[in-house]
């Protein structure tokens, strides 16, 4: 399988499904991905990495240029769907330190601070002060 990645919205938040093969030959395809989010104004991604096949160096070299671009614009980035054999590269490689893990993409969602868009904001006046 070649490489893919399909952005989904939830809300504020980009989900990135990555698939297939993330080598030096499909790096490319999730470099642009990120930039165009980043572009458009999307800060909030959440990676999901379980239909990752494989990755090899040039691949854990394009996540950390992902995770860095993402945060040098202020974002946050997380993943989610590690697979066992890509758990094992991150740790190894000690990137488990760096990116912030989760069981699903609910958990993941729920750890993004809320934006305040749409939200009304209430507030107590004092009788006779209006």
């Amino acid at each position: 399988m070649n490489f893919s990645a399909i952005i989904r919205h939830a809300g504020p938040i980009s989900i990135v499904e990555v698939a297939g093969r993330l080598t030096s030959l499909e790096g490319g395809a999730l470099r642009n991905s990120i930039a165009q989010l980043l572009k458009s104004g999307c800060k909030q991604i959440v990676l999901n990495l379980s239909k990752l096949d494989y990755l090899d160096s040039s691949g854990i070299g394009e996540l950390v240029h992902a995770y860095m671009s993402v945060i040098k614009r202020g974002g946050e980035m997380k993943v989610v769907g590690l697979t066992p054999r890509v758990e094992e590269i991150l740790k190894i490689t000690q990137l488990h330190q760096v990116f912030q893990e989760f069981q699903d993409e609910q958990a993941a969602l729920r750890s993004f601070p809320p934006s305040g868009k749409g939200r009304i904001e209430f507030r107590a006046s004092e009788p006779g002060k209006n």
